[in-house]
């Protein structure tokens, strides 16, 4: 069987193609689940290494997931008879870009020949660090930060080859060069608390934008709150 979806999700085209093959036996021994070939791959065709790639069963919730390797490629077995939504995970998030069934044998037939799930994607280039903020119009993080900063740091852990900028941004409070050196002292100490976890300096970049680039209006403290923040830009 051959099956091949193209779908549309918040902008980024997502393309699935599974095909299998069923065989025979005559023993006890019957697989009961069936093997999968996993590559993940951006746009231009190139492989995407240390993407967490997780498929969660539609009759009970349980979840199985792999990691591409080098390759972009890495190898599972799912139960048969289910259908599996699948799921790209990304820093303190996931996607979900479709649903594929495995459907189940009958008597002595099983999946000789592995399904093969070919993904392609764009992984986000940046991304606002949630929940991690400041004591009032200093550079001190707050005690609540720290559980999103080590998740960070779990993410450049895995994704060992990759770069990024620390991005400190203010809302519009102040003057313009009081709020660019805040800015920048924030990204640092955020930089700083990485580079005490274990991330080595030559990965990270630190940049204070000041009120130069708000995302919501400055008119209310909604839109304020939403511009005092801190980004992360993949570099490489």
């Amino acid at each position: 069987m051959k099956k091949i979806v193209i779908i549309l999700l918040t902008g980024i085209m997502a393309q699935l193609n599974i095909c299998a093959q069923t065989s025979t036996v005559q023993n006890a021994a019957i697989p009961k689940d069936a093997p999968i070939n996993v590559s993940v791959m951006d746009f231009k065709n190139n492989f995407l290494s240390q993407e967490i790639i997780v498929f969660r069963s539609r009759l009970n919730g349980r979840e199985y997931q792999g990691i591409s390797g080098a390759d972009g490629k890495f190898a599972t077995r799912l139960p048969a008879g289910d259908t599996y939504e699948i799921f790209i995970l990304g820093f303190k998030d996931s996607t979900s870009y479709n649903f594929f069934e495995i459907p189940a044998t009958q008597g002595n037939a099983y999946y000789k020949d592995p399904f093969k799930v070919d993904i392609q994607f764009q992984p986000s280039k940046t991304f606002i660090l949630e929940n991690v903020n400041y004591e009032t119009g200093k550079a001190l993080l707050d005690e609540e930060s720290f559980p999103v900063l080590d998740e960070l740091v779990a993410y450049l852990n895995r994704k060992d080859d990759q770069r990024i900028e620390i991005g400190g941004h203010t809302d519009n409070v102040g003057t313009a060069v009081n709020n660019q050196k805040l800015s920048m002292e924030r990204a640092v100490t955020v930089m700083q608390y990485l580079i005490s976890k274990g991330i080595s300096p030559t990965r990270l970049e630190a940049k204070g934008y000041g009120l130069s680039m708000p995302i919501e209006s400055n008119k209310t403290e909604e839109g304020r709150a939403q511009n005092r923040r801190t980004e992360v830009k993949i570099l490489d």
